[in-house]
């Protein structure tokens, strides 16, 4: 089953004006497959094959000199000496989308383009299915619940496996291949725990310290640990909004998974049942929300950079946005019954920012929208098509 994404339109629309595309994404988010469903006409390479890298790296002129053009890279950070060669190639060239790369690993991948590829690359990132894409093929489950204990990975739809099944598989190829490689870690079952401890942190403020003497290794162990986290896509950070640039950089931001499936799985939560009976709830709810809400910006190729917000006296914004003159402000429930009581954040936050313009949204638990006169109100399932960032 191909599954169409939002992205593919986005590449389509710049491939003629860069001499390199670059697609990253976590592992098994589907990059391969939509490359190929772009790309058809080109090569395709994998430097995950031993004998392909080894010949990459012991003769990069030669290797190039075979796939001269109109290839697909796949893994390319996997060689480092590779980014330099393609530099010179392309400026002699003037090809575009002469080369195709792709990559799990964003850290090495940035470093690599940023080094020698810069103003050369267009990049993209693709990110597990989000809920717009799921409802265009019919896959989108009814309720929250179901959706949170599935998540979104491409295969567990396309190859119909069990998502307890895919997560553990995920967790072990995860954690035995990445990070072994990456942090050349010894205990992988204490980086299993560490895991599984941010999972238990989803949806909160982040206290790195309390965090690192949870898991029993150092506050700079943890920092490290946390970073191959988010270049692997699995979390990432929600920082707090301030007009001062300067401390959205140094205040405790927020962690996130970017699949729910992943997260339900790290907290032992094995069935839909549970989800809604877990004291997590609410923290995975909110996850699933802010998390749709940056799929559908990498896959609409926007460019716009959400916070959360808090003031002294505990009122607090779940998610924070200013396009122009005026602020998104989104309140996030999971309840199913819309009370007044819930849009109590918002308004306080509204009276906060006058005289400036506050769009104000609610999203929850239910599946009708509703338009009232002061307020969006938008269930679940619109999370990643109702993004209105004033454009």
């Amino acid at each position: 089953m191909f599954i169409r994404r939002r992205i593919d339109k986005k590449i389509e629309e710049i491939k003629d004006k860069y001499p390199i595309l670059a697609l990253t994404g976590p592992r098994q988010s589907g990059k391969t497959t939509l490359l190929k469903h772009i790309f058809p006409n080109y090569k395709y390479i994998s430097l995950e094959d031993p004998n392909t890298r080894q010949f990459a790296e012991n003769d990069p002129i030669a290797f190039l000199n075979t796939f001269d053009k109109y290839i697909i890279i796949d893994e390319a950070q996997r060689v480092p000496a590779l980014f330099s060669y393609l530099q010179g190639r392309v400026d002699d060239s003037g090809i575009m989308a002469q080369y195709i790369l792709s990559g799990s690993q964003n850290f090495h991948l940035l470093q690599n383009i940023t080094q020698s590829l810069a103003g050369r690359v267009a990049l993209f990132k693709l990110l597990p299915l989000d809920f717009s894409e799921l409802q265009y093929s019919r896959l989108l489950a009814d309720e929250f619940n179901q959706a949170a204990i599935k998540g979104a990975y491409p295969a567990i739809f396309d190859r119909a496996i069990d998502s307890s099944v895919f997560y553990n598989n995920y967790v072990e190829t995860y954690v035995k291949k990445d990070v072994t490689e990456l942090l050349r870690v010894k205990d992988t079952r204490q980086f299993e725990q560490f895991i599984k401890l941010c999972a238990n942190r989803a949806g909160q403020l982040l206290n790195i310290n309390a965090l690192s003497n949870e898991a029993d290794i150092a506050y700079n162990t943890a920092k490290e640990w946390l970073s191959i986290l988010e270049s692997s896509y699995i979390t990432f950070l929600l920082h707090p909004y301030y007009e001062n640039r300067n401390k959205r950089l140094v205040k405790t931001p927020k962690l996130y998974f970017y699949d729910t499936g992943l997260l339900c799985f790290l907290l032992g939560i094995k069935t839909e049942e549970q989800v809604l009976t877990d004291r997590l709830k609410g923290n995975i709810f909110e996850n699933t929300i802010v998390a749709e809400h940056h799929k559908a910006l990498y896959h609409q190729y926007l460019f716009e950079d959400m916070y959360f917000w808090q003031d002294s006296n505990g009122v607090e914004i779940d998610l924070l946005w200013k396009s122009r003159d005026t602020y998104f402000a989104t309140e996030i429930k999971a309840t199913k019954t819309i009370q007044n009581e819930l849009f109590k954040q918002l308004d306080s936050f509204e009276r906060h920012m006058t005289p400036d313009a506050v769009q104000k949204t609610l999203f929850y638990g239910g599946n009708e929208a509703q338009r009232r006169t002061h307020y969006h109100i938008l269930g679940w399932q619109q999370a990643s098509d109702g993004l209105y960032f004033g454009k």
